[in-house]
């Protein structure tokens, strides 16, 4: 590329980012994992517009150091090969001067954009790097930066995020304010958590584009996906009916793919992109663990702002989808695992372990107050706790609020506003 033409673009961009001063933004939890005076590369990796970008802006400016930036996700841009970042970074010192801080947006988008990572580290540059394909990233980091490298996973806003995003005051225990606090848990779990849903007006048209942007760029094009058609349909079903286990030959037969395969290599890529994620199941033994698995959408918005989508009035799969991006942001940092609960006599949402150790079990139900419905809600966590050995059992709800004993557990009852909040 001309570098007349790179330069103009380059300086779009930085005049694209000086926007983001005058916006008001939360102080994210990730940012704090962002380690500025470290060798390594900061990797911060998430569906697109979870706000991965805004994340590392703001911890840039916080710090006060002088840095260069280039967006990799600009069109004008996407015939760019390895071979080119070398102009870029050039183009980078005329425009900004002197810098020992990089920041770089969807690098995945460039071939071998490790080598050039890799020199940038060598010369003790500091590099930021947000990526919105888990694969492309992951495997060239694991391959080509083996310990020069942290990743940080971001996920759309969570509740706590989003309510002081929204101005939501979620300390005081005033009558109106914990009636507000409940008013904005409902506007969440149906709005969802993606940042920019809370400036815009037509959700529809926003998560329409953005399921499409990433089905047909971020995956059709990179994994050159032949049915494609299938592909969509496949993606958008998912969706619709997530939570839900999958049975990669049901998809198969549904879809009419020619084998299981092609059913596995289509659900990996939607993990990827992080429009699904995936929750094994509890077991002792390792070959239990990988089947059976059970996936859920990056966030409530992908279920129901869709065109042909039916998911939006099941609160029901709405709560139990919060919740486990919840535990996600809660506990996966803190390096425990996730999985589900199920045999012939019933199954429980959620077992949070520590290494081999059940250290929680989870159960979610919107709605309790029908006798039927709270016997079957405890059963699941008693029979989680019977094998597991778990004693740490949460019953999380829309209200109720108690504390109640079953054959000799202690069972905690709350309302999921509440604990997302705590």
């Amino acid at each position: 590329m001309d570098k007349r033409i790179l330069e103009t673009i380059l300086t779009d961009q930085v005049e694209e980012l000086a926007l983001k001063q005058s916006i008001r933004f939360c102080q994210r939890k990730e940012e704090d994992s962002i380690d500025l005076n470290s060798t390594q590369a900061q990797v911060v990796i998430g569906v697109r517009r979870s706000g991965k970008s805004t994340l590392c802006y703001n911890a840039l400016m916080r710090s006060g150091v002088k840095f260069a930036y280039v967006n990799f996700d600009d069109e004008r841009l996407i015939h760019l090969k390895g071979d080119d970042l070398n102009d870029v970074l050039e183009v980078l010192y005329k425009i900004n001067g002197d810098f020992n801080y990089l920041f770089i947006d969807e690098i995945q988008n460039i071939p071998e954009w490790y080598l050039f990572v890799n020199r940038l580290l060598r010369k003790q540059m500091h590099v930021i790097i947000t990526g919105s394909n888990a694969k492309l990233l992951s495997g060239e980091l694991a391959t080509h930066l083996t310990g020069r490298h942290h990743s940080i996973k971001l996920y759309p806003f969570s509740f706590s995020e989003y309510c002081e995003v929204s101005g939501v005051d979620t300390k005081s225990k005033s009558t109106k304010a914990i009636a507000t606090r409940r008013a904005a848990f409902d506007d969440y779990m149906r709005q969802g958590g993606f940042p920019e849903l809370l400036t815009i007006s037509n959700h529809r048209d926003y998560i329409n584009g953005l399921v499409n942007n990433i089905l047909k760029r971020d995956i059709e094009q990179r994994f050159r996906v032949v049915h494609t058609s299938a592909f969509e349909e496949m993606s958008h079903h998912l969706l619709n009916i997530a939570p839900t286990v999958v049975v990669e030959k049901a998809l198969q037969e549904t879809f009419g793919f020619k084998s299981q395969h092609t059913s596995k290599n289509y659900l990996s890529y939607l993990k990827q992109a992080y429009l699904l994620v995936g929750l094994h199941k509890y077991s002792p033994k390792s070959r239990q663990r990988i089947i059976d698995e059970k996936v859920y959408p990056i966030d409530v918005a992908l279920m129901n702002k869709r065109a042909d989508a039916f998911a939006g009035d099941n609160l029901g799969w709405r709560l139990e989808t919060i919740v486990y991006m919840e535990l996600l942001r809660k506990y996966k940092r803190q390096g425990l695992d996730i999985y589900y609960f199920s045999n012939r006599y019933g199954e429980c949402d959620f077992v949070v372990c520590k290494d081999r150790k059940a250290v929680l079990a989870v159960q979610v139900s919107y709605d309790i107050s029908s006798e039927k419905t709270r016997k079957r809600e405890i059963a699941g966590l008693l029979l989680a706790a019977r094998n597991t050995g778990c004693e740490n059992l949460l019953l999380l709800t829309d209200h109720s609020d108690e504390d109640v004993i079953h054959d000799g557990y202690t069972i905690a009852i709350r309302p999921v506003f509440d604990y997302m909040l705590k």
